[in-house]
This record gives C-alpha cells, sequence and structure tokens, in this order.
C-alpha cells in the first residue's frame, strides 16, 4: 500500500489561512474518492472532506464548510484551510476511498505521518 506524505501544516493565529498537500498518485484501480481527515488530541481521527476522482463532487463536514476548500490536480490532492479556528487544531491525513459517499468511513490506503495544523487564538 502507498503511505501517503502530506505537508503544508504549521502554526497560524486565528483566522489565519493554511494550503495543505498530499500526493495521490498511481491511483489505486478501486479508489473514486480522495479525502482529508484529522485527529485532534486525545480524540479519534474524523473525516473532515472529500472530492471525487473526477473532480466533480465534494464533501465536508459541517464545521469547515466555507472556510475549507478540496481540490485535486492530477498528482495531488489539496486542502485550502481559511479563517482558521482553534479547534481546527489537529494532525491532518489524507488517504483514498471507494467513492465520496463511503470513504468518511472507509479507505484503501496506509496512514501517512501526516501534518500538524495548530491555530491559536
Amino acid at each position: 500500500q502507498v503511505q501517503r506524505v502530506e505537508s503544508g501544516g504549521g502554526l497560524v493565529q486565528a483566522g489565519g489561512s493554511l494550503r495543505l498537500s498530499c500526493p495521490v498518485s498511481p491511483r489505486t484501480a478501486s479508489a473514486d474518492a480522495v479525502g482529508w481527515f484529522r485527529q485532534a488530541p486525545g480524540k479519534e481521527r474524523k473525516f473532515v472532506a472529500a472530492i471525487s476522482w473526477s473532480r466533480r463532487t465534494t464533501n465536508y463536514i459541517d464545521s469547515v464548510k466555507g472556510r475549507f476548500t478540496i481540490s485535486r490536480d492530477q498528482n495531488t490532492v489539496y486542502l485550502q484551510m481559511n479563517s482558521l479556528k482553534p479547534e481546527d487544531t489537529a494532525v491532518y491525513y489524507c488517504n483514498i476511498g471507494p467513492s465520496i459517499a463511503t470513504i468518511p468511513h472507509r479507505v484503501f490506503g496506509s496512514w501517512g505521518q501526516g501534518t500538524q495544523v495548530t491555530v491559536s487564538s
């Protein structure tokens, strides 16, 4: 399994922005979605956003709608994060899944090391 390598995290003040990146090529034949997940200290890893491989469909959790934007080019998936809040502090991971509907609950790839996002108040 391909291990993802996430990058772009850092320390920002509330209201700031960060852009996360994660290579996604080569595509796994059965994967039709790419997603971002996050794990806050002491909590389980949770789904944040996903984009279909065709790039026609996206899916976000309610708490990031209007602030985060997921996108993908041929080789990389991005997460543009604006208006960051302290509650967005977490380690962020990317992974692939079978569909945009199921990726919140099922992924194919190995988890990478993630990239730390810390938002100060």
